[in-house]
């Protein structure tokens, strides 16, 4: 065994210090650990927001629009990726980001103070733009700030990051709902942020500026627009289930069919083997277990009434063992197996979803449901890190960026169509009758029962797709045709 393979996790994601000019040495030192801060309030926040958002939701009367709360930020980071792209490598990471986290900010200032579910809803959604600028924008840091030998370390960090705000993030945002509300959750992080900003400034001006580039490209941007219009057209319709939601429903696929198959690579979804099934794969992936881990807490607080912080606390083991699974896919010893190892998580978070569904049974002992989150986070973290490292794999020289973005793209279109198909089936079962603690109402059982069926179904559709990452190998060589993005086929 080597000493690589014999690291554990933690070692694993530890900084490593390169010839005494690592990424916490003093050149990178202020720049690491202002990025690692705003990854953890980034981590926190969403680790925060899935404890506070059940107490959140009942208060304000708004169960109804319960998916749409999550499926807002998707919808809204989705185009703001792409944006945040363009602006990037036109002007640099330094505007983008700044603008990002004060897109970030306001919107939890106004889901803070939101009179409604709907200024709840607009709140989510000014986050996940900023939280789209965000992310891209510290990917381009990186890249600008650090040397190539140093790259994987700080990439190591970002994972490591949300360790810690997995583990106290339930626990400190369910003490913060239960004795001060649910408003603190959102109101206190934007303070936090000044830190790391702080700290951070004076490195992200010393970047050195990127290669020169043209103009924008409009095109993809105005395409990214449009799939985030097409995705919140549906999802407006799926919570409304009149009949005349069938006229945002068909705004909504007009938009977003066309414009999605142009984004992606061809092939995308007719599962081609190659780059298109692993793209496929990790929209499907994110989307069911977000979908179902949405509906967790308000399921143990309504159904089997756990406190706010019991009920946060249960996705704990998911996140921790999501790390594990992502250390697993990482050694030397797995790289041949790894598209079974794809189909193997795809197949545990199913097991997951359903084990989840037992404790609607309330002979079941509520514990199973941390329990088998475990298994969740397990698979989930064998199959996303893995999608990533085969699709730098299966792209061509060039390609790279492009394809990562696709990739990016699908994770929350995912996220967005699946979590939005919950909330209509949860709508649609009696799930929207639930209104406030003091009304002693729950949505009935199978309400949760529609929604997990829905996430473990598409969970499998997943393990299939996973039989489909190897490519067909031309003449024989291994050589891989991966079809540009935007072709008719897709």
């Amino acid at each position: 065994m080597t000493a690589a393979e014999s690291m554990t996790p933690a070692q694993a994601a530890a900084p490593q210090d390169d010839a005494g000019d690592g990424i916490l040495g003093r050149r990178h030192r202020a720049l690491t650990l202002g990025i690692i801060s705003v990854v953890s309030l980034i981590a926190f926040e969403a680790s925060a927001v899935n404890t506070a958002m059940p107490v959140a939701a009942r208060a304000l009367d708004g169960i109804g629009l319960y998916a749409f709360a999550f499926s807002a930020f998707f919808t809204a980071s989705l185009f703001a990726m792409t944006l945040s792209g363009e602006w990037c490598d036109r002007s640099g990471p330094l505007a983008p980001l700044f603008a990002g986290i004060a897109a970030f900010g306001t919107g939890l200032v106004v889901a803070g103070t939101a009179r409604s579910m709907w200024m709840f809803v607009a709140g989510r959604g000014v986050q996940g733009i900023g939280g789209g600028l965000v992310i891209v924008a510290l990917y381009v840091v990186v890249g600008r700030a650090y040397p190539e030998r140093l790259r994987a370390s700080v990439m190591a960090s970002f994972s490591a990051a949300w360790v810690v705000p997995v583990i106290v993030g339930p626990l400190v945002a369910g003490a913060v709902t239960e004795q001060l509300g649910w408003r603190w959750v959102f109101l206190a992080i934007p303070v936090l942020i000044l830190l790391p900003l702080a700290v951070m400034l004076p490195a992200l001006r010393a970047l050195p500026p990127g290669p020169p580039a043209g103009t924008a490209d409009r095109r993809r941007i105005l395409l990214a627009l449009a799939v985030a219009a097409g995705a919140g057209l549906l999802q407006y319709a799926g919570q409304d289930l009149t009949p005349w939601a069938l006229l945002p429903a068909a705004a909504g696929l007009a938009l977003l069919v066309p414009c999605i198959r142009r984004l992606l690579p061809a092939g995308t979804f007719r599962a081609r083997r190659g780059l298109p099934s692993v793209v496929l794969l990790r929209g499907i992936a994110q989307g069911s277990f977000v979908a179902a881990e949405s509906f967790i807490p308000l399921m143990l607080v309504t159904e089997r009434g756990l406190s706010a912080t019991l009920a946060g606390f249960s996705l704990t083991g998911g996140g921790l063992s999501w790390a594990l699974g992502s250390y697993t896919q990482s050694r030397r010893r797995a790289e041949p197996y790894r598209e079974r190892l794809m189909s193997l998580g795809m197949g545990l978070v199913a097991l997951a979803v359903v084990l989840m569904a037992t404790v609607l049974v309330h002979g079941v002992p509520v514990w199973v449901a941390g329990a088998s989150w475990v298994f969740g986070g397990y698979g989930m973290g064998l199959t996303i890190s893995s999608g990533a490292v085969l699709l730098l794999k299966l792209s061509r020289p060039g390609e790279e960026g492009t394809n990562a973005a696709s990739l990016q793209t699908s994770d929350a279109l995912g996220s967005i169509l699946l979590v939005g198909l919950a909330g209509v089936l949860f709508v649609s079962s009696g799930g929207g009758s639930v209104t406030t603690a003091a009304a002693g109402s729950a949505a009935p059982p199978h309400a949760f029962a529609a929604v997990f069926a829905a996430a473990a179904a598409f969970a499998l559709v997943g393990a299939y797709v996973a039989t489909r990452l190897a490519p067909r190998e031309a003449a024989g060589r291994g050589v891989t045709s991966v079809p540009p993005s935007g072709d008719p086929g897709a």
